[in-house]
């Protein structure tokens, strides 16, 4: 059974910093792209970030620089380092495990980040 489990979301300060955790069982998680996505209220889902079995990473511009991505294969988690916080950055957090080769993908329950004074 595969399960993708969030943690480390919560209340922060505008310029805060959070850093997400997701621990990923019942896959080869080292062969898997590791994406995290968020979706506001009324807003579509859309990808913040995503690391490539080879540790490659991807940004959309609304977070490069503020963001950072990165993986530990021998924990079989994605972290998700989050600094310079914006109210915009308030969302549902989930995260992905994405194999190409078979087209399957699996997503986490999400973790709730709310970015308020």
């Amino acid at each position: 059974q595969v399960q993708l489990v969030e943690s480390g979301g919560g209340l922060v300060q505008p310029g805060g910093s959070l850093r997400l955790s997701c621990a990923a069982s019942g896959i080869i998680f080292s062969i898997y792209r590791m994406g995290w996505y968020r979706q506001a209220p009324g807003k579509q889902r859309e990808l913040v970030a995503a690391i490539a079995s080879g540790g490659q990473t991807n940004y959309p511009d609304s977070v490069k620089g503020r963001f950072t991505i990165s993986r530990d294969n021998a924990k079989n988690t994605v972290y998700l380092q989050m600094n310079s916080l914006k109210p915009e950055d308030t969302a549902v957090y989930s995260c992905n495990a994405y194999y190409s080769l078979t087209a399957i993908d699996y997503w986490g329950q999400g973790t709730q980040v709310t970015v308020s004074s």
